[in-house]
Formats: C-alpha cells, structure tokens, sequence
C-alpha cells in the first residue's frame, strides 16, 4: 500500500510545459505542508483525430488515477487539465488552461464538450489558469464561490545579456497552431526591405519537419532552426534575444510569451483569440507590437524599441510571480481542497 496522502495530482503531462507545470505545483504543495503524490497518465499511441486523442488520454489518465488511488487513499483529488477529468473514477478539482468548449469547436469535440460541461459543474473546486479560461467554460460551471486562479509562476530565468545579439526567436512547437507560417512570412518580408538584421530562431520544433513541410529551407539565410532544447539553454538564448514573434491561431495560456516577457524580450504577436495570458500584457506595454501586421510591428520592434520596457513588464507580471503563487497556493489553496 502506498499510504494516504492530502492531495493526489493526476497529471495528464501530454506536453513538457504540463509535466513541469504539474511538477511545479506538487512541489508548492508540498512546502506549504501537504503531502503530495502525482498520478501520471501514460503517453497513449498517437492517433489521427482530436475526439480519438482525447479520449486516449482521457482513459490514461483515469488509469493512472485508479491506480494510484487502489495503492491508497487521498483526502483531495487535483485532475490536471479538464481532459484528465473526463473519466475521472472519483471527483476532484480541476486545474486547466482552456475547455474544450473553447478549443474544441464543432466535430473536434462533440462528446468532449457536453462531458467536460458535466465534469466542471460536479468539481468541488475549478482551478483556470486565468480568469479569461473561466469565461469560456460553460455557464453551468461559472461559480465564483468555488473558483480560484492559480497561474503557473514565472520569473527571469537569470540574468540578463549585456548585448542582446539575436534579432529574435520564437517557439514553434505544433508549428500550424502556433502559426509559424506568419511568423516566416514577417520574417521574410522585413529582410526583403533590407531590415532584418541578424537572424530569427526556432525553437521547440526539428528542422526535418519544417523541410518536409516546405516551411524552411536547408540553409536559408537570416534562420536557425534549433529543434527541441533543454529549458536551460533555451531560456539562455531568449535571454539574448531582442524580440520574441508569435502568431498563434489560438493561444490556451502561452507559457512561452511570459517566459519571454520574464526575460526582458519585447512581445509581437497577433491577437490571437483564447484565454491568452500575455495578451493584455504585451498591449499595456508597447500596443504598436500587437495586431495583424506582423512585419510592421517586428520592425517597429527591431528599429524603434520602446523605452524601459523590459522593466514595466516585469512588473506587469507582478501577479505571476513565484512568491505570489505560493502566498495562493499556501493561504487559498490547500485550505479549500482539504476543507
């Protein structure tokens, strides 16, 4: 028997910032006094549609919960993200970025979306990311008394470069829907007009799969692919980099923006819609770099920084900040899901 624990996280893990996220939270858990153990669902075969994925996850997960749950008891359950509580064997709370009533729109979640409705209005205590994810669950779960947002912490990964000598970098991985198409395309275009300088990094993404994709050339000039990196080296890197460049057709969180913003790059994105925490953020601070103009604002960027941004957006992301969530966590948290 594995023993009784406060808190049993079932961690669907199904991308690296999941896996550390959960990792993060366990450990917050655990210096406010819990006893935390973590349930992790095991990575299902692939498979060719977004309703047949989802439900492979959804049934690893619930494995994984049973399981840990048949090994001992547990005076809370946390599911993390609303596809590990689909099938869940007990109630729990559940932590998520986005619902599949805003990420899985039309056939992409016709049996998700009217079990994931059931799911949040059965939790005992709903934990988004950010305030805008709760406005997209359905109104059935909208229940101010048993919610509490918990962003994911992030702070400077160390200090900063002395010359920042990389034009800019973006994150690429699932490169469609974080619409590294666009990003290229602006790239493209500001070194056309003789204004891209140095060159433009993509991390989190292989360079074999951009080829065969015919989004990259072997050796096109002005790009490095970097293909996936350890979070060390590639916050290393971001941390020499002038601008970060986005387009996402839909943003959940944008874990990576914040990390950029945290590391003092300037943040030019598109409005993407979903609840996407960076957005307001990026807009509050230089409004120029945001919108549909990708090459405009990448070029405002590069050529006429605003002033003492790097400073206003650690600032601004005051509400994100290790010391805060933990204050949260500690304080609001673990009193509710053991009360």
């Amino acid at each position: 028997m594995a023993g009784t624990a406060d808190v049993l996280i079932v961690s669907l893990g199904s991308t690296e910032g999941l896996r550390t996220a959960d990792e993060q939270l366990a450990q917050t858990l655990r210096r406010a006094g819990a006893d935390v153990r973590v349930a992790r669902a095991r990575r299902p075969r692939a498979v060719r549609t977004l309703m047949l994925t989802d439900l492979m996850w959804a049934r690893a997960a619930r494995e994984a919960a049973a399981q840990e749950l048949g090994r001992g008891t547990a005076g809370a359950v946390l599911y993390s993200s609303t596809t590990a509580a689909l099938l869940w064997p007990r109630p729990g709370a559940i932590r998520f970025d986005a619902t599949s009533a805003g990420n899985r729109p039309g056939r992409h979640g016709l049996w998700q979306r009217p079990l994931e409705s059931r799911r949040l209005a059965a939790s005992p205590l709903l934990l988004p990311l950010t305030e805008q994810a709760m406005r997209e669950a359905p109104p059935s779960a909208r229940r101010e008394e048993r919610t509490l947002v918990i962003p994911i912490p992030v702070a400077p990964s160390g200090p900063a470069a002395q010359v920042r000598d990389i034009a800019a970098i973006t994150y690429a991985a699932n490169p469609s829907k974080k619409g590294l198409d666009r990003v290229l395309a602006a790239w493209r275009a500001l070194r056309a007009q003789g204004r891209g300088d140095g060159e433009l990094l993509i991390a989190g993404v292989e360079a074999g799969e951009l080829a065969a994709a015919g989004l990259v050339r072997p050796g096109e000039p002005g790009l490095r692919v970097l293909g996936t990196l350890p979070p060390a080296d590639y916050r290393a890197l971001v941390r020499r980099a002038r601008v970060f460049i986005c387009a996402p057709r839909r943003e959940d969180y944008g874990a990576a923006q914040l990390e950029a913003l945290a590391d003092g790059c300037m943040l030019v994105s598109t409005a993407a819609p979903g609840p996407y925490a960076a957005l307001p953020i990026a807009r509050e601070l230089d409004p120029r770099l945001v919108g549909e103009d990708l090459a405009g604002a990448l070029r405002c960027a590069l050529d006429d920084p605003s002033a003492g941004y790097a400073e206003r957006a650690l600032r601004a992301l005051a509400p994100f900040s290790p010391a805060v969530v933990e204050r949260l966590v500690s304080e609001s948290l673990l009193p509710r899901l053991l009360g």
